[in-house]
């Protein structure tokens, strides 16, 4: 087991490794607008778990997976190349679903948000139904004489 620091690092490298692939040296037509948004490696270093996100439909992230799948060699040799350890880790691509999950969230928030103000809009004119005070308040003289209290305003106790 290796050192999480080092892990982490090491992590880094490989998202900026594969990042720069992408961008400059992998030239498939069927890679979309890909981001890598995550790389995760095991404590023994021997696999990592590179996560990307591609902007557009379901049929373009479906080619964008099969163009990472057949770039995958090429991308772990050079993976291997750029960061000088002993094994290189195997690599795995996974789509990350967080964006879709944020966006999700987003339009329940703003759906929430419209029927709040929907609800203040038509609670704008609305009044309580009954009186505005609905506790009963005593009336001049009712407070002393409540259910056998006597002038010290206890129950059964003789005023002194």
């Amino acid at each position: 087991m290796v050192d999480a620091a080092r892990a982490r690092k090491l992590a880094d490298r490989i998202q900026q490794v594969v990042a720069e692939m992408l961008e400059r040296r992998i030239k498939d037509p069927r890679l979309g607008f890909v981001t890598v948004t995550d790389t995760r490696i095991t404590s023994d270093l021997r696999d990592a778990t590179v996560f990307y996100t591609v902007f557009g439909s379901e049929a373009e992230r479906a080619d964008t997976a099969a163009a990472l799948e057949s770039a995958k060699g090429v991308i772990r040799s050079e993976v291997g190349r750029q960061t000088g350890v002993r094994h290189t880790p195997t690599i795995t691509f996974s789509h990350d679903p967080l964006p879709d999950s944020a966006r999700h969230l987003d339009e329940l928030l703003a759906e929430a948000k419209a029927r709040d103000e929907e609800i203040a809009r038509r609670a704008e004119g609305a009044v309580h139904a009954g009186d505005a005070d609905p506790y009963r308040l005593p009336e001049d003289g009712e407070e002393d004489e409540e259910a056998g209290a006597g002038p010290s305003g206890r129950a059964g106790t003789p005023a002194q």
